[in-house]
C-alpha cells in the first residue's frame, strides 16, 4: 500500500465498499456524537466523511488533532445508511472507517477559519493568504481560471496560432504607463524594465515571418488598482495575426470567445459567435468612453466597426510593419 494515499479524497464511490483504503488531507471539519466522531477529510479533489468509534486508538488521534491539522487515515470503507447519503458529494454514498491515523502535520489556533465562508479584512487574508487558498471559494477561482486559460490555449491553437513566450527583463518601452524597473548588477547603475505588454516582441515575431502569435502574457504597469485588474500586474490573451482584415479578425476571435463564455457560462445566455453586435466609434465613446469595447462594462460585449484610424484592431495586412 502506498505510503500516503491509495485514493483521492474525492474517489471512492460505493464500488468500493469492504476495500482497505488509505487516504491523506487536512481534517476540513469534525462533529462528536457521542460514541461517535465524524471527520471531514479534504484534500485538492474533495471531501471523504471518516469515521471513529469511542476508545480506538484512532479516535484518540483524530479526537485531538484540531482543524486543518494534516493527517493519513487507513480504514475499511462501509456504506452509508440510507437516511445519511449526502448526495451533495461525489462520495456521499460511502464513508472511511478509521483503523490507523497517522499524523503528518499538526495545525494550532487557526487565525482565521478556512470552513465557512466568513467574510475578513483584507489584510488578514493576505498575511495568511496560504489558509485563505484553501477556502473553497478561493480554491474554485483558482481552479476556474486555470481551466480558462487551458481552454483559450487550446482554443488558439486550434485557429493555428502559435504559442511564443517572450522575455520579461526588457527595455523600456512607450506603452502608456510607468514601467517597473528591476536594477542590474551585471551593468552597475542600469535597469531593466518588466513589459507593460508584449509589444515589441511579438511585433518583432510578425516582421521575421511568424504567420499568428498568442501568448497568455504578463504585464506589468506602475498604476493604480481598477475594478478590473489587480494593481500592478495582470495576464491578458495577447495575439497578431499577418495579412488579415477586419473582418478576418473578427472571425477568427469570436469563436474563441463565444467557446470560452459557452464553457464557463453555467447555463446563462451567451451571444453566439458570428452574431456579436457590431456598433460605430461614435457609439462606442458614447457607451464606453473609449474606442475599445470592453467585456469590464456590464454592457452586452460588442464589435466597434472603427470610424477613426485610432481603433486598436490592426485592420491591414500586419499594419504593425508598415
Amino acid at each position: 500500500m502506498h505510503a500516503y494515499r491509495t485514493h483521492n479524497c474525492s474517489a471512492l464511490r460505493s464500488s468500493d465498499v469492504g476495500e482497505i483504503v488509505r487516504l491523506s488531507g487536512w481534517i476540513h471539519r469534525k462533529r462528536d456524537h457521542g460514541n461517535l466522531l465524524f471527520v471531514d477529510l479534504r484534500d485538492h479533489f474533495g471531501l471523504t466523511q471518516i469515521v471513529s468509534e469511542t476508545g480506538s486508538e484512532a479516535f484518540k488521534m483524530l479526537d485531538g488533532a484540531r482543524v486543518e491539522s494534516v493527517v493519513t487515515v487507513t480504514g475499511k470503507v462501509v456504506a452509508r445508511d440510507d437516511e445519511t447519503v449526502n448526495k451533495n458529494l461525489p462520495t456521499g454514498e460511502v464513508e472511511l472507517v478509521a483503523d490507523t491515523v497517522d499524523m503528518q502535520g499538526p495545525a494550532e489556533e487557526l487565525p482565521m477559519p478556512v470552513f465557512g465562508e466568513q467574510e475578513y479584512p483584507e489584510d488578514i487574508r493576505l498575511r495568511y493568504r496560504f489558509l485563505d487558498l484553501r477556502r473553497e471559494s478561493v480554491h474554485a477561482n483558482m481552479m476556474l481560471r486555470s481551466k480558462v486559460i487551458a481552454s483559450l490555449r487550446k482554443r488558439m491553437t486550434d485557429q493555428g496560432f502559435t504559442e511564443f513566450q517572450t522575455p520579461i527583463l526588457t527595455a523600456s518601452s512607450p506603452e502608456g504607463a510607468r514601467d517597473y524597473l528591476v536594477p542590474s548588477r551585471v551593468h552597475p547603475g542600469k535597469f531593466y524594465a518588466l513589459p507593460q505588454a508584449p509589444q515589441m516582441f511579438k511585433q518583432m515575431l510578425m516582421v521575421a515571418g511568424f504567420d499568428r502569435y498568442f501568448q497568455i502574457a504578463p504585464c506589468f504597469r506602475d498604476e493604480d488598482a481598477r475594478a478590473d485588474r489587480s494593481p500592478g500586474e495582470f495576464y491578458q490573451l495577447d495575439f497578431e495575426m499577418s495579412f488579415v482584415t477586419q473582418e478576418d479578425v473578427f472571425q477568427t476571435l469570436e469563436p474563441v470567445l463565444a467557446g470560452v463564455f459557452e464553457e464557463f457560462a453555467n447555463g446563462r445566455s451567451v451571444t453566439p459567435a458570428g452574431e456579436f453586435p457590431r456598433i460605430p466609434y461614435k457609439e462606442s465613446m458614447l457607451k464606453y468612453g473609449n474606442s475599445v469595447c470592453s467585456t469590464r462594462s456590464p454592457r452586452p460585449a460588442v464589435r466597434c466597426a472603427p470610424l477613426s484610424r485610432r481603433v486598436r484592431a490592426r485592420t491591414a495586412a500586419n499594419s504593425s510593419m508598415t
